[in-house]
């Protein structure tokens, strides 16, 4: 079988350092499996996952113009499809906080008056643009400067030494 990006291939773990693993893919070509490939979860030593000599089957995810093959085990294996979901859990997504809501007849109204039909409060984006939000900053730097500046002034002249 040949070997292009995309396809996936059989082969023997050759070498194993803290980074990953090297997987002879025969024909005197060798690729690299780096650690954050080796499977979904995280791994603290990749020995306890991978050893020398250990057949794997890897998805060939580059190839670079030197030679370097680029590899993964964990692309390699075919994960079933899950439905879609609409809990944040497994959609991994962030659903928004909800506001308390009214009862129904009316739905929520928030202190803005935004609202929608389902009680949830809405927020309306800032409208400021870049240079507003710089010259905010550079007062409040400024602000913060004089203030410094004030606490330290009388604090010169060392630690408390003798004076003669």
């Amino acid at each position: 079988m040949s070997i292009e990006v995309g396809n996936k291939v059989s082969g023997k773990v050759s070498g194993i350092t803290n980074f990953g693993a090297f997987i002879d893919l025969g024909d005197r070509k060798t690729g690299l499996v780096h650690i954050s490939e080796v499977s979904d979860s995280f791994i603290k030593d990749i020995k306890d996952v991978l050893k020398i000599g250990e057949e794997v089957t890897v998805k060939v995810m580059s190839i670079g113009d030197d030679g370097k093959i680029g590899l993964s085990i964990r692309r390699a294996v075919d994960k079933p499809v899950e439905p879609a979901s609409s809990t944040p859990e497994k959609t991994g997504g962030y659903q928004g906080r909800r506001e308390s809501a009214a009862p129904r007849s009316g739905g929520y109204q928030n202190p803005r008056g935004n609202s929608n039909s389902r009680g949830m409060k809405t927020v309306e984006p800032k409208k400021d643009d870049f240079d507003s939000l710089m010259s905010s900053f550079l007062k409040d730097s400024d602000d913060r400067l004089t203030i410094l500046k004030r606490s330290t002034e009388g604090k010169r002249g060392g630690r408390g030494g003798r004076r003669n």
